[in-house]
């Protein structure tokens, strides 16, 4: 009986945008061994993103990458929440300064409406970090993890 009064969740982006999303995903991943990935709700279940999006990473196994250089993106779209988490791989290289520096510039797009664009636009930057210092190797390199976007509620 309680399934009747279940909700839809909400779709915040148009199929023509996911697909701009996951398009930006698979070339970020094209030139390197890295891998990004990224969660998306409504509501932040934890006070702290930042904690939310490390126990994301955890449950999405994304520690488990070869190099540790997989990369979230967490959005909790009507708590106004975000964080980006590196594993330790490309958090050793890059440091607090790209990651802060990377969340300003998408939270200009964000303050303009722009939410699409500001998600492509940090994706693109995390792929050049991550093409600089965790370059493709085709002789040893695969997708480790999947380039969809990751739904919760």
């Amino acid at each position: 009986m309680l399934g009747l009064f279940k909700r839809k969740p909400v779709d915040f982006f148009s199929e023509e945008e996911k697909k701009s999303i996951v398009q930006a995903i698979e070339r970020a991943e094209h030139r390197t061994s890295g891998e990004v990935r990224i969660y998306i709700e409504s509501h932040c279940t934890s006070t702290d993103p930042v904690a939310r999006a490390k126990e994301l990473f955890l449950e999405l196994k994304m520690n488990e990458t070869s190099a540790r250089n997989g990369v979230l993106l967490y959005l909790a779209m009507k708590d106004r929440k975000l964080s980006v988490y590196g594993d330790e791989g490309i958090h050793r290289k890059v440091g607090d300064t790209f990651w802060n520096a990377a969340v300003k510039d998408m939270l200009e797009h964000f303050n303009n409406k722009n939410f699409t664009a500001g998600i492509t636009d940090i994706i693109f930057k995390i792929g050049e970090a991550l093409t600089a210092h965790f370059p493709f190797d085709e002789n040893s390199d695969s997708n480790e993890l999947p380039d969809d976007i990751v739904f919760g509620k």
